[in-house]
């Protein structure tokens, strides 16, 4: 199960989208890939922020495990938690940044492991004829800075 959140904000040639993301491994639901359409031509980032035991986990290891594909584009799976409720509940993995597509395994363990973090699309737009003007106005309002003159000492 995952879920998503819609935000967007605007920047001078770049439209960004962020999306807050969220997906549960249990006993019975072992692995979520997340992926997206292959015809995007937008870059996403999958920035992870918190990995933690839920509501009704067992004392026992629980090991989370990413695989991903490397710049060779050949496949590596990386264990990124190992959590036991009574020592380890929860790990902060700081934006711990993918790039989708990404598979999430509870690698051992019954769960449930909740994963949380956001989901970032980035996609080059054109600017409009309003930001061009903007951007051309700032230009010619900058004056050149000139050399200082260099005073000569009097004796």
């Amino acid at each position: 199960m995952a879920a998503f959140l819609q935000l967007e904000s605007r920047e001078a040639g770049l439209c960004l989208g962020k999306s807050l993301f969220g997906c549960e491994l249990t006993g019975s639901t072992r692995s979520y890939t997340f992926k997206v359409d292959e015809d995007d031509d937008s870059e996403h980032i999958l920035a992870l922020s918190m990995v933690c035991l839920t509501d009704g986990a067992k004392d026992e290891c629980n090991v989370v495990e990413v695989v991903g594909r490397n710049r060779q584009n050949q496949e590596i799976a990386v264990p990124v938690a190992n959590l036991k409720l009574s020592c380890q509940p929860a790990l902060s993995l700081d934006n711990f940044q993918l790039q989708p597509p990404v598979t999430f395994h509870l690698k051992s363990g019954s769960g449930p492991v909740q994963l949380s973090g956001r989901h970032q699309i980035m996609h080059r737009r054109a600017p409009s004829e309003e930001e061009e003007s903007a951007e051309e106005e700032e230009e010619e309002e900058l004056t050149p800075i000139m050399p200082a003159k260099k005073q000569r000492r009097r004796q």
